[in-house]
Order: C-alpha cells, then structure tokens, then sequence
C-alpha cells in the first residue's frame, strides 16, 4: 500500500470494528479518506459505532452490504480474525483491492523503528520482556500489536528516538506487504490456527512475512532449535542472531550447557542453577550474562523467551550488563502460567493462554509438582494424541471441558491416566469452568497443582482466553 495520507478524498472500508479497527478508521478519517466501517455484529453490540458515528464515519452494522466493496474502494482493511472467505474480501480480490491488516497502516506512520515478535507461543511473554529491558535502559519502548493496544494508536503517539514493540500474529501479517520490523523475532512454529490458514503452508508462509522487506541493515532473531524457523534462515537477508537452548552457537545467544534435547528434567530449575546464558559473536566477544536459575519466571520455555528477547535487546543498543536486572525481576504476564494462589496446600495456576497442545506441554513440563490438569476448549480438528506421553508421565489426574472434552478424555484412557472427570456443557460457561475448578480440586492432595492449561482456543464457550482465565481465577479464590 502506499501512506495513508495518499488516500486523501478516496473510498476506504475498514471491515470489523473493535479496538483496531477503530484506530484505523479515525486514522484515514482524520487524513482525509471517505471511510466506510462495516461490521457484522448487530448495532447494539458495537459499542464503538457510536464513538466513530460522531466523527462523521459511516457506519453499517449486522451485515455486508452488496455494495460495499465497489471499483471506487482504493482499500480494504480488514480484521485480523476475518477469514479471507469473507465475501467482502472476496469481492475484493475480484476487483483488485488491496487487502491489508492495521498493522500496515501502522507501519507507514510510524516513525519510531519497530521490535516485531511472532511465533506459535511465547509471543506475549517475550514482547512484554522486552518492553521491560527496553524501558531499564531508558529506551522509551511502546509495546503494542495483538497484546492489547493498537499499533496505529503506537504509532501515531511514537516520535523517532523510541522503539515500538509489536507482538504480531500470523492473522496480522498475512494481510501486510510493505511491512518492515527494524528488528524482527520469529520465536518458533507449531501446528495452529490451521482453521484460519487451511494449512501449514499458509500459516509459515504469513509468519514468514515478518522478514519479507528487511535488508542488510536489519536484524533477524531466529531460533536455531526450531526446524521451521531454520528453514526459514537460509532465504533471509537480514543479519541474524540466533538463540538456542541445545547448541552452542558460533554468533548468537544461548545456554551453556547446553540442555539435552530428549531429557525433560522434573526438577529443570535444579539444573538450571549449573547453566549460565552466554552472547557470542565469533572469536572476538564471549559475555556471560546471567545463571538461567536468576530468570524471573521458570521453565525451560521462558528460558527460550530469555534468549529471544536478550537477542532483541542487545540489537537495539541495551548494553548487556543492562539486562541483567529486568531478566531478573520479570514475573510474567497474566494468564501466562500465572500463580492464582494456594489452598489446602493446593497451588492453583492460570495458563489460559495455552491454546494449543505445545504450549500445554511446556507449561507442564516447567512444574515439578504432581499436576490436576483443566483442559479442553475449542475443536479444530487435532485429536491431541501428541499429549498421550505427557498425560502418562506428568498427570495426576484430568477434568476435561468444552468441545474437546472427549477427545481429551480419550487420550487420558490410552496414557492409562486413572483419575478423569468430564464436565458437561451447558448454557452457563461460567459455571462449567467454575464446576470443573470444584472437581480438580477434589482430586488434588496437599503438594499438588491444579493447573488450567486449556490446550485448546477459548472460542466454543468463552469471549477470549482472558475471560476463561478470570473465570478460572475467580473460581479458585471462591474455593
């Protein structure tokens, strides 16, 4: 696309409305552009129509207009979460109309250079880290993107001396073509949101766009452990810097020692105490920065985390004896393996964010306590059987819920785990959730962990991942 200032007097329809979709339609309103907002929810359930209305944008709510999409459209922007089956999109791409995602937008406007994150997990986590370096060394960052604030709104505040640090997921860049992080972290790649993309292909593909425009002048922050994210390295252009948990690298971040790929240790902090975390580049510079065990959250996940957001740092100019406090002081962010509290000698976890089995698997890993899992949600099709060894060696027991429970429930037989409760479904998710907290607590003795680690997408029953982790929250307070 061009700058958003070149669509002065010209036809721009932002499809779906929400936090984004509202900052860029204010944004090509106020630079001139005849923008149309379309949404298909009913008026009443778009609170922010009314706020755009009394700019003088037009608004349509509760349907696609047959004539929205026409030869005189010069762009569409669309929600991320809109497929592109939607038949506005469609019709779109019939007449030649450019479809972009906010995260364009925000790019042209921005004059801050831009930290762009994405991966399958560990995105929030690790933007959020950055964030917290960044500001230590007094580098004013904005962290924006698919972790709450809209990068347009970022932008249009950012001035030249900031960063902007933009947690980016593979629905955003695959409606970009322009784009260009300064500074771009593909953190890893599992099979997900294949509902979305149809495929991996496509999925890799949209990741991989993060690098698409960057030059010799750019970095690349790759991890060195992921087959996928390696691939990827041989066609970039970009200076890389690599980060791994299992190899010592010539130039880049990692662990030494290294950790044994194929050994999940129970006890992983323990043995983290012996491993230290080492920034290399060639013969010339070896700097050990901190003991992995002083990383503020645990896990050999976060650990990976670390990695990526020390490589980011240390491209961005934070010297490296900088990092050493945020790394330490960091405590996580919320619904991420976040700590509820402790009942009955029973601790209580929120990792609502674990949408997919990988992410569960981690999360349960990084615990060394006997584990009640909560999981289920969302059907996209996976039958989860990946989980068999992780339920056989690290559960104590399973309630399953959602549209997966029987699914779940089935691996839990075949891993030959004794104690399942499924709960049923009914109109009230809250008290489906709230039902299944009540019965892992049940199960649970003195030492143990009732971990909600859903597995799954929150869709089937819940607005988000952080409606199911309040619900979750509350539920353990309430015990």
């Amino acid at each position: 696309m061009n700058h958003p200032a070149s669509y002065q007097g010209r036809r721009v329809v932002v499809l779906g409305l929400a936090r984004s979709g509202v900052s860029v339609a204010k944004v090509f309103h106020q630079l001139g552009a005849d923008v149309v907002v379309n949404d298909m929810k009913a008026r009443e359930l778009c609170p922010e129509a009314d706020e755009l209305t009394a700019l003088g944008i037009s608004v349509l709510c509760g349907y696609h207009p047959d004539d929205l999409i026409t030869e005189d459209t010069a762009l569409l922007i669309k929600n991320p979460g809109i497929p592109y089956s939607s038949p506005p999109v469609l019709r779109a791409g019939e007449l030649g109309v450019e479809v972009i995602t906010e995260v364009e937008a925000a790019y042209w406007l921005s004059p801050a250079p831009i930290i762009g994150i994405t991966g399958s997990n560990g995105k929030t986590t690790t933007t959020t880290w950055i964030g917290e370096i960044l500001n230590a060394a007094g580098l004013k960052p904005i962290v924006a993107g698919n972790i709450g604030r809209p990068l347009c709104e970022a932008a249009l505040e950012a001035t030249p001396d900031q960063w902007i640090v933009a947690e980016l997921s593979s629905f955003q860049l695959k409606g970009t073509s322009d784009f260009r992080p300064h500074i771009a972290l593909l953190l890893n790649i599992a099979e997900t949101h294949l509902d979305y993309h149809g495929d991996m292909d496509d999925y890799v593909n949209s990741k991989a766009k993060l690098f698409d425009n960057q030059t010799e002048d750019d970095v690349a922050v790759i991890n060195w452990d992921d087959p996928e994210c390696r691939a990827l390295s041989e066609f970039l252009i970009a200076q890389q810097l690599p980060f791994s948990l299992y190899e010592r690298l010539d130039a880049g971040i990692y662990i030494e020692p290294p950790y044994e790929l194929d050994v999940i240790d129970s006890l992983e902090q323990e043995t983290a105490k012996n491993r230290q975390i080492v920034f290399r580049q060639g013969e010339e510079m070896e700097i050990t920065i901190l003991p992995v065990s002083e990383l503020g959250i645990p896990g050999r996940h976060n650990a990976a985390n670390a990695l990526a957001a020390i490589a980011a740092c240390l491209a961005a100019g934070v010297a490296p004896d900088q990092l050493i406090e945020p790394l330490q002081l960091f405590r996580g962010v919320e619904h991420r393996l976040e700590f509820v509290r402790e009942v009955n000698g029973v601790k209580y976890y929120n990792d609502s964010k674990a949408t997919n089995p990988v992410a569960t698997t981690m999360s349960v890993r990084s615990l060394s306590a006997p584990i009640v899992l909560v999981a289920g949600g969302l059907d996209r099709g996976s039958d989860y059987m990946e989980l068999v060894p992780l339920f056989r060696d690290r559960l104590k027991g399973l309630v399953a819920l959602g549209e997966t429970r029987e699914k779940l429930s089935r691996v839990a037989e075949l891993a030959g785990l004794g104690k399942v409760e499924i709960v049923e479904p009914n109109e009230d998710a809250e008290s489906v959730l709230k039902q299944a907290v009540k019965q892992a607590a049940a199960m649970a003795e003195p030492g143990d962990i009732v971990l909600l680690s859903p597995a799954c997408a929150s869709w089937d029953m819940f607005a988000s991942y952080e409606q199911r982790g309040r619900i979750f929250k509350d539920s353990a307070h309430t015990l």
